[in-house]
C-alpha cells in the first residue's frame, strides 16, 4: 500500500517521517548518551532527551486533532506511543484528546483539579512550591502530571483506570529504580532532561491564550460563556513566535507558535501552519507577541504565576509590551485534570 493513501495530506509523507525520525533518534540517541555517561555525552544526551520529548508532545497534539491520518485509529495508534514518549502515559491518550478538544469547542481553559485552592489550604506547601518555581523547577506541572496517578483512586469517573496507571507504575519506577542503581548519572540527566521539557511546554502555553480558567473539565453539561464565538476565539488567542526573521527556528516547537492558523484551522499539519499563517496576516499579525517580553514576563513572574487568578481579564499583548504578564499554570494538554 502507498502510504500516503493514509495520510490527510499527501504532502505530509516526508515531514512526517522526517518528525518521527527525529524523535526517535533524540530520544533513544539521548538515552544511549545518558546512560554511556561522559562529560560530553551527559549534557548532550539531556538536550537530545529534552528536545525528543518537545517534538513528540506536539506531533501528539496533531494526532489528537486527527491532522495526520485519514482514520482516526492510526491517529490514535502514534498518539499512544507518542504519549509513552513524552512520559505522560500515566493518563491516556484518549483523555488528552478528549481536553484538548474541549479547550478548542469551549474557547477556554479547562481543568478539573483547582491546585490553586489546594495550596492555599496548605500554606507549607505553598511556600515550597513557590520556592521550588523561584528556582526554575516546575513544581506546578509536576504535581499536575502527579493528578494522572492519583485521579483513579480519588474520582469515580476515572476508576476504570486504576489497573492502567498501576501497570505503568510499576513498569516506570522499576526501570527508573534499576537506572538509578546502574547509571545514577543518567537518572540525574533524565529528571533535568524532564524539567526543560515541562518549561518548555509551560512557556509556550503561558502567553497563547488570555483565556477564563474553568474548573468544569468534567461538567459536560456546563456551557462556557464563549462556546464556539469565533470573534472572541481570534482575539484571545496569541501567536508567539520564537523567530519571525527565520521562520525554521519555529520548528523547535513543531511550529506550535503559529497560534492563531492553529485555532482558525485546527485539523491543520504542523508543517503547513507557517504558509497559512501568512495567508491569514499577509501584512502581519495583530495577535503576534514578542518573544523577548515572554521571556521577561516568564521569568520576571515565575512566583506570582503559582496562584495567579487574573487570566482571562487582561490583554495579553498589552501587559507584555508592559512587562507585567502574568500568564497561566498548569493547562497543558497533557494532563488532563
Amino acid at each position: 500500500m502507498n502510504p500516503r493513501a493514509l495520510l490527510i495530506d499527501p504532502k505530509g509523507l516526508w515531514p512526517n517521517i522526517f518528525a518521527l525520525a527525529y524523535i526517535t533518534f533524540t530520544y533513544f540517541g539521548g538515552w544511549a548518551a545518558l546512560v554511556y555517561g561522559t562529560y560530553w555525552s551527559l549534557p548532550l544526551g539531556v538536550l537530545l532527551v529534552a528536545h525528543g520529548m518537545i517534538i513528540a508532545a506536539y506531533l501528539m497534539h496533531d494526532c489528537a486533532h486527527n491532522a495526520l491520518f485519514k482514520k482516526t485509529a492510526h491517529n490514535t495508534l502514534l498518539g499512544r506511543w507518542l504519549n509513552m514518549i513524552t512520559g505522560a502515559n500515566y493518563g491516556t491518550y484518549e483523555d488528552i484528546r478528549y481536553k484538548h478538544m474541549r479547550h478548542h469547542v469551549d474557547n477556554g481553559d479547562l481543568v478539573t483539579f483547582d491546585y490553586r485552592t489546594f495550596l492555599k489550604k496548605h500554606p507549607l506547601l505553598l511556600k515550597t512550591f513557590r520556592a521550588l518555581e523561584w528556582m526554575y523547577i516546575p513544581a506546578v506541572e509536576l504535581m499536575m502530571h502527579a493528578m494522572l496517578i492519583v485521579a483513579p483512586f480519588i474520582y469515580d469517573s476515572h476508576k476504570p483506570q486504576r489497573g492502567r496507571v498501576l501497570r505503568v507504575l510499576l513498569v516506570r519506577v522499576g526501570l527508573f529504580s534499576a537506572l538509578i542503581w546502574f547509571a545514577p548519572w543518567a537518572a540525574l540527566g533524565y529528571v533535568v532532561a524532564y524539567i526543560i521539557f515541562l518549561t518548555t511546554l509551560r512557556f509556550m502555553d503561558a502567553f497563547q491564550h488570555d483565556y477564563e480558567l474553568l474548573y468544569t473539565l468534567m461538567d459536560k453539561d456546563f456551557v462556557p460563556p464563549h462556546k464556539g464565538d469565533r470573534q472572541y476565539e481570534e482575539e484571545h488567542t496569541y501567536s508567539n513566535l520564537l523567530s519571525t526573521k527565520y521562520p525554521w527556528v519555529n520548528l523547535l516547537t513543531l511550529n506550535f507558535a503559529y497560534h492563531n492558523a492553529h485555532h482558525t484551522k485546527p485539523n491543520l499539519a504542523w508543517y503547513a501552519l507557517p504558509k497559512y499563517h501568512r495567508e491569514l496576516y499577509p501584512e502581519s499579525c495583530p495577535q503576534q507577541v514578542d518573544i523577548w517580553n515572554q521571556l521577561r514576563c516568564f521569568h520576571k513572574n515565575r512566583v506570582p504565576r503559582v496562584l495567579s487568578e487574573e487570566y482571562g481579564e487582561e490583554d495579553v499583548k498589552a501587559t507584555l509590551k508592559q512587562g507585567t504578564a502574568v500568564g497561566v499554570d498548569g493547562v497543558s494538554f497533557l494532563t488532563a485534570f
